[in-house]
């Protein structure tokens, strides 16, 4: 009798491993049955915390980085359209609207911008800008970062600026 439970108890435990681990559910079956039927799957990432918007004023360094020219065109995050040539740049903490001085501290170039969009999205950097903008405060495409300073000169008044 043993022997004919054997096979039963062992798909018990292969399906309880399963579900602690967490694969086994709506998702999982339907990313298998992606799989079976040869469709691309994705997957799917944990919610990231968004950075809370900074309306201190206060100076910050960081490393600031050049928007990709694939971008040029496309809708940011206050609806218009991101132009190469214009002083529009990107920060996760600044209030969209807000106009900020921009110095890069390796050749002490600076700039003024406009945070019109949310990002950069890569860790350490703090802004991100045209290619016109950062031409002017000296940061060439070939190195494509540089230390910056960004100083708020003016914020939008509270409820203007996206996630206020």
């Amino acid at each position: 009798m043993h022997q004919r439970l054997a096979p039963y108890c062992f798909r018990l435990l292969l399906l309880a491993s399963a579900v602690a681990a967490g694969s086994v559910g709506p998702a999982a079956s339907a990313l298998a049955t992606d799989r079976e039927k040869g469709e691309a799957t994705v997957e799917r990432e944990t919610p990231v915390a968004r950075p809370k918007l900074d309306r201190s004023g206060r100076k910050r360094v960081g490393v600031a980085s050049v928007y990709a020219r694939r971008f040029a065109g496309r809708k940011m995050a206050d609806g218009t359209r991101m132009d190469p040539r214009d002083d529009n740049a990107a920060s996760k903490t600044l209030p969209l609207g807000t106009e900020a001085k921009v110095t890069n501290l390796e050749t002490g170039r600076s700039a003024n911008v406009t945070i019109q969009d949310r990002g950069p999205y890569v860790k350490g950097r703090i802004v991100d800008l045209s290619p016109a903008t950062a031409e002017q405060i000296g940061i060439t495409p070939k190195e494509g970062v540089a230390k910056v300073q960004v100083e708020p000169i003016t914020l939008p008044p509270r409820g203007e600026g996206a996630r206020d």
